[in-house]
């Protein structure tokens, strides 16, 4: 079976370069969700040496201050499974106490109905430059 992160990306990418790259999932329920993806095919973040182990969480952490100081959320949920599709990627997930499933995680049961959007194309953008600004600066730092 083909892993659905080697196939090309069906979701709109806010940063890459020849490591890993940032897809804005744009759930309607948890906007700014977004997701980190190595583009090698590696199935564990120990298969990777620490250099690149380092790299994809100084990525990751990138993600998660972009969407912070955005969106301002109540919470950051941080998760790599790779149960359904062992490729390495995390999700990075804004949270808020009136989302659908707080506090349960966001695949868990259902609390509330929720009255979000996904977002619009300027704040993508906006969300784009901001996490393209922090990977820039999380890479060339030490």
């Amino acid at each position: 079976m083909a892993c659905a992160l080697c196939q090309p990306c069906l979701h709109p990418i806010l940063w890459q370069d020849d490591f890993c790259r940032v897809v804005l999932l744009n759930d309607a329920d948890y906007p700014a969700y977004c997701r980190v993806e190595l583009l090698a095919h590696v199935k564990e973040m120990t298969d990777l040496i620490p250099e690149q182990r380092a790299r994809m969480m100084k990525t990751v952490f990138a993600v998660e201050l972009g969407i912070r100081e955005i969106f301002n959320p109540d919470k950051i949920n941080l998760a790599s499974l790779g149960n359904k599709t062992p490729h390495i990627h995390w999700h990075v997930i804004p949270r808020y106490e009136n989302d659908r499933h707080f506090p349960n995680s966001h695949w868990g049961e259902v609390m509330r109905n929720s009255t979000t959007a996904a977002l619009d194309p300027d704040t993508a953008e906006r969300l784009a430059q901001k996490i393209s600004a922090h990977i820039t600066c999380a890479l060339n730092t030490k």
